[in-house]
Parts: structure tokens; sequence; C-alpha cells
């Protein structure tokens, strides 16, 4: 792992990172992507992202969130609702669950998808894989009681 990777794992994993960055990484992320018309995802220097665009669970609006994701052969991604190892479940997951047609912005593609919330041995073995990716998520799930959410995004 390159150095510079490890000091942004260690850097996310603080207290400090999950007050602060909810509120600065995705205002920067949506700037970023409509003045490239979806061609650049900041974070995504980071970690894959992708931007999620699925219908409110309350409001039935379409929203716009920057996520981190990890792409799976097959063409599917995987979401983690971390939320940064704060308590509540982030506001995207609570959407997805209530409509899970979505659509996600893909390296400058609108591709529509459908969201499956993981349980049992699945959840486990994309849990697995998803802490082999971005090991700062045992770090968000150890500092919450909640069980941290994670979806499949499949192609329609």
């Amino acid at each position: 792992m390159p150095p510079g990777e490890r000091l942004l794992q260690k850097a996310s994993s603080t207290r400090t990172f999950a007050r602060v960055a909810p509120h600065v990484i995705p205002a920067l992320d949506r700037a970023v992507h409509r003045l490239t018309r979806g061609k650049v995802l900041l974070s995504a220097r980071m970690l894959p992202g992708v931007i999620l665009t699925a219908t409110g669970a309350r409001s039935g609006l379409p929203r716009r969130t920057p996520l981190a994701c990890m792409p799976e052969d097959g063409g599917s991604w995987l979401l983690v609702g971390s939320n940064f190892g704060r308590p509540e479940h982030p506001a995207w997951t609570g959407n997805l669950l209530k409509h899970p047609d979505a659509e996600v912005s893909w390296r400058g593609r609108d591709i529509p998808v459908r969201a499956r919330l993981l349980a049992g041995a699945e959840r486990e073995r994309a849990w697995r894989a998803a802490l082999a990716f971005w090991p700062p998520y045992a770090v968000y799930q150890a500092r919450v009681e909640r069980e941290i959410r994670l979806f499949r995004l499949e192609r329609r």
C-alpha cells in the first residue's frame, strides 16, 4: 500500500473527519461533477465513486448523492452506508429501501440500477470484501451500534 493511502485511511478513521467530511466532500463532489459534466468526481481520487440519484423516501424528489463505491465484477457496485461512522444511517439508504430503482453516474455515464439491501451470508461476504477494499469501514462499524447497511446496485 502506498504511504499516501495509509495516511488517508488513518485520517479518514478519525472522529474529526467524521464530523467534517459529510459537509465538505459531497458539496465539492457535486460541484466538480456538475462543472465537468459528470467526468470528474474529486473523492474518486481516494476511492472509486458514483453519483447516486435516488427518489427521496419522504419527498418523492430526486436526490443526488456522491458516494464511494466498490465496483464488482459483472458491472454491479457495492455501496456501504457507513455515514463516516456517525450514529444514524445516511439518508440515501432510507431512500433506496423505499425506492430501490435509481440511477448512478459512473465515469460520465448515467446507468439505471436497482438497489438490494444485503443480508445474511451474502452481506457477510460483501462486508469482508469491503473491509479488504477500505479498512476504515471496520473503525466506522466499531464506533456505532447500528449495523452498517450494504447495498448491491445492479444494472436494470
